[in-house]
């Protein structure tokens, strides 16, 4: 087993540089100033590449080959060892020089893009942005090539192992088909109920900070070993044993900071509830962003948006604000956090409409990185889709294709991974609430052990030992289901 364990000192190196590369990546979404953003994708550049020196280094492809030659590992080791294998080859495929000439165009990009934001101006962003999608094309490619995958897949592939547009293809068509009669119901049934009335701010920032310090620690998240803090996106970075999430505070509505704590706090524990004999190796990682983002919804809304949650939250944040009057009961501000209302903005939408964001942004991904649409053409063709499925007439740059970092940040393929984990949420808090009777009753008193420690048990301490359909159906019973997420849907706002 001499070339196994060379490799797993190998990859707790590479651990060591992706955790580094994390912090200084959380700091400039943080705290950097915005003069030393050039040097930081410098910095940023050179750990990866030297991540990318080791995992491609011709001694590790030698390892490899001998440790599968030498086998009897355990079900673990072996698991490792498969990741191994499968991170080897995406790395082997790109070279050096792209590794970091994508790393340094996605370090301009996103600067660029936080003013672009904030003055609505596309045309600041075109060039950052079409040299990021020219590379993301280049690296799809040479992946796609090492894996026998179109370019598009191999870029799936690299934020959730084995999916594949196949698979997408038909899930988000049934979305497609049933979601607009179902949102149409739902703003039918609660326009004829009439508004809930609405707490009024302003809401200040530290208040909205200690709540949401406070759901943190209901959920059990460890502060030992993680902080919260404020950025422009909100995100969960960092790096093992020092998980770092971020929100964004409003003043004049504080559930859009309290349900995003929630959020990435559900990220933050599947990252802190990893099987800690496996830290810095592959198979102790998360499996996919599809699984992780079915933690983040399982708390944020699954549970956080239930009844039995509102209930323990709205006293809660009456004593915090001294809020008064019926719009502080806990039926106005349940029915106020499941309102269905086709907005501009992916990470306000409610989750009925929620998908239909997805739906168009996975199609223009796919359209760019296959050629099919280039980016100037992007503004156009995000506002066509979003009134197509949405209604809705974009009325700037800012509230269209300029809303999330994830192109300027170089994350093609990542966006499906958002709908497919609410899916599965809806699928594994379906489960967990039969395996434990107390979830629901738990959730009323603000207590999610049974939820958080079910999760441990059937997903965060898999790490990536098997894959993300397996371990979805030894915990859940069933391969992903779309009839469980509409039937969610349908019982929380039409038949409620």
């Amino acid at each position: 087993m001499q070339a196994y364990r060379a490799l797993e000192a190998t990859f707790a190196r590479i651990g060591a540089l992706e955790d580094a590369s994390g912090i200084l990546g959380w700091d400039a979404q943080t705290l950097m100033p915005d003069g030393a953003a050039e040097g930081r994708g410098d910095q940023i550049a050179v750990l990866r590449g030297l991540a990318h020196d080791l995992l491609t280094d011709p001694a590790t492809a030698d390892r490899l080959a001998a440790a599968e030659e030498e086998g009897g590992l355990d079900d673990w080791s072996q698991a490792n060892l498969t990741e191994m294998r499968r991170a080897h080859t995406h790395a082997a495929a790109v070279p050096r020089d792209l590794v970091e000439a994508g790393s340094r165009a996605v370090s301009r990009a996103e600067m660029t893009w936080r003013e672009a934001r904030r003055t609505s101006d596309f045309a600041l962003l075109r060039p950052d942005l079409a040299e990021v999608l020219a590379l993301q094309r280049e690296i799809g490619r040479a992946k796609g090539e090492a894996l026998g995958l179109s370019p598009y897949d191999a870029l799936l592939d690299s934020y959730d192992p084995g999916l594949r547009q196949a698979a997408i293809d038909p899930v988000f068509a049934v979305l497609e088909a049933e979601l607009p009669g179902l949102i149409a119901e739902a703003q039918d049934r609660q326009a004829a109920a009439g508004p809930a009335p609405v707490p009024q701010g302003p809401f200040p920032v530290e208040a909205q900070r200690q709540v949401g310090l406070a759901l943190m620690r209901a959920a059990g998240f460890d502060f030992r070993r993680g902080r919260l803090d404020v950025s422009l996106h909100p995100f969960c970075g960092g790096a093992t044993d020092d998980v770092r999430i971020t929100t964004r505070y409003d003043e004049a509505d504080f559930a859009r900071a309290l349900m995003g704590v929630l959020h990435e706090t559900g990220h933050a524990l599947y990252e802190q509830g990893r099987p800690a004999a496996w830290r810095r190796q592959p198979v102790g990682a998360a499996r996919g962003m599809s699984l992780h983002e079915s933690q983040s919804l399982a708390l944020e809304m699954q549970a956080g948006r239930s009844r039995e949650f509102v209930a323990y939250l709205a006293p809660l944040v009456r004593e915090a604000f001294g809020g008064t009057g019926p719009a502080w009961e806990a039926d106005a501000l349940h029915r106020n956090y499941t309102r269905v209302v086709p907005g501009f903005i992916r990470v306000d939408a409610d989750e009925c409409t929620y998908p239909a964001h997805i739906l168009l942004r996975y199609r223009l991904e796919r359209a760019l990185i296959r050629g099919e649409m280039e980016i100037g053409d992007l503004p156009g063709a995000f506002d066509e889709g979003l009134h197509r499925l949405l209604g809705l007439t974009v009325p700037d740059d800012a509230h269209g294709c300029l809303q999330d970092i994830h192109w300027p940040g170089g994350a093609w393929g990542y966006f499906p991974t958002y709908t497919l984990g609410a899916m599965m949420a809806a699928q594994l808090f379906d489960a967990a609430c039969t395996a434990e009777p107390d979830l629901r009753p738990g959730l009323a008193r603000g207590d999610f052990a049974p939820l958080v420690g079910w999760l441990r048990t059937h997903v965060h301490a898999k790490g990536s030992a098997a894959g993300t359909q397996e371990i979805l159906a030894a915990a859940t019973g069933r391969p992903l289901d779309a009839g469980v997420f509409l039937g969610h849907l349908r019982r929380r706002y039409l038949d409620s």
